[in-house]
């Protein structure tokens, strides 16, 4: 992978897409490397040239002597784009990436078309909060807080349904240089942009998360009041919506980065980054690896509508869409569709009890033989969950 010299710091970067399609620059948060726009990277790929890079401090990015200011770290991003030769860019934030964002919207107005600033905020925390946590890293290395960022990066009920997706995440803050992330660290500290917000006059997309113990939504929604014309969203998350919540976030972005236009190869993965998780990555890769002359049309209408469309929409958290699912298959009589949701339920952070509930209403309203039927269906997938747990399968 490439890497740019710059005037006083080694960049490591990756541009990856159609040289001819216009570049959106990707900008990471404290403690995380360019990766953290992996399940984003393959529906923006489909409409734009991704730039992704290591901030300064992180990641194979070179670690510079002293504080830094998010004004370094935004001069850091305009002379990678003059590296590069590249004259505008929509850029796309999240966290202390966001906060570089709006250091960008207010500066450097030339370079930006449009501004995604996600799970951040204008103002963060208070020098004693950041002490204790330099202090920390100082004593034990990043291990000493890793625990601690992740409960705030990450609802309990994402860290139970995901932990193989929460253990990457981790790797990258373990791997994070403790004096890059104390010096990128101080930025944010000392960091007091509510002033300039005015001054943002690009298209600007502010996303919060509902569950954020770093950014709480609050913050993301004062940055919306104080650049005209900003939208806000609020995802079910905690504070990495983008891997919390991929498919949500990567529709809500794209959406807005081109108005609404999406094309059908981005729609397709956004749907895929959420029927993965919600369904297993094992069931959709047989349904996919299934697909025949008759059935790929139809697979890849629901991946693109059903998943891509519906199920990426903010407005409700994954956890409702299921239950809803349960209850209108039952009242369908669509028992194999029924039994799939209820697999996949727990990927949700389903509780057996709230089946139990949903399926107490339903057949009260849908009729008590159906209601019988979904119980027993409910009985042998439960079942078989506790017997996969057992042997140790998935």
């Amino acid at each position: 992978m490439p890497f740019a010299q710059l005037a006083d710091v080694r960049l490591h970067y990756e541009i990856e897409g159609d040289a001819q399609r216009p570049v959106l620059m990707l900008c990471n948060s404290l403690g995380t490397t360019f990766e953290m726009w992996a399940p984003q990277l393959p529906a923006l790929l489909a409409h734009f040239r991704v730039l992704r890079y290591d901030t300064r401090g992180h990641g194979q990015s070179q670690v510079t002597p002293g504080e830094y200011s998010i004004a370094q770290l935004g001069a850091d991003a305009v002379a990678l784009l003059d590296h590069l030769g590249i004259g505008r860019v929509s850029f796309c934030g999240l966290s202390m990436g966001g906060m570089t964002g709006m250091w960008l919207g207010a500066n450097r107005p030339e370079r930006i078309d449009r501004l995604v600033l996600a799970n951040t905020g204008a103002k963060v925390g208070d020098p004693s909060t950041w002490a204790a946590r330099f202090e920390a890293v100082r004593a034990g290395g990043m291990a000493a807080i890793t625990p601690s960022v992740l409960d705030r990066w990450f609802t309990a009920r994402y860290q139970r349904v995901s932990p193989d997706e929460v253990d990457k995440v981790r790797a990258m803050l373990l791997a994070t240089s403790p004096d890059g992330y104390i010096a990128n660290g101080a930025a944010v500290r000392d960091m007091d942009q509510r002033g300039i917000l005015a001054s943002v006059g690009a298209p600007t997309l502010v996303i919060g998360g509902t569950h954020d113990g770093s950014t709480p939504p609050e913050l993301g929604r004062a940055v919306a009041q104080a650049i005209e014309g900003a939208r806000y969203v609020e995802l079910d998350a905690a504070h990495l919506s983008n891997w919390e919540q991929a498919g949500a976030f990567t529709a809500t972005v794209l959406s807005f980065l081109l108005d609404g236009g999406l094309n059908e190869r981005a729609r397709f993965e956004a749907g895929l980054s959420v029927r993965r998780p919600v369904l297993g990555a094992a069931h959709v890769d047989r349904a996919l690896a299934g697909r025949s002359a008759l059935s790929a049309e139809f697979q890849d209408l629901i991946t693109r509508y059903c998943w891509g469309e519906v199920w990426t929409r903010p407005g409700l958290p994954r956890h409702t869409r299921s239950l809803l699912t349960i209850a209108m298959t039952l009242a369908l009589n669509r028992m194999d569709e029924m039994r799939l949701h209820m697999r996949a339920a727990r990927n949700n952070g389903v509780t057996r009890d709230e089946i139990k509930e949903t399926l107490m209403h339903a057949a009260i309203y849908c009729g008590v033989p159906a209601g019988v039927s979904a119980f027993r269906i409910a009985s042998e997938v439960f079942a078989e969950q506790d017997a996969a747990d057992a042997g140790g399968g998935c």
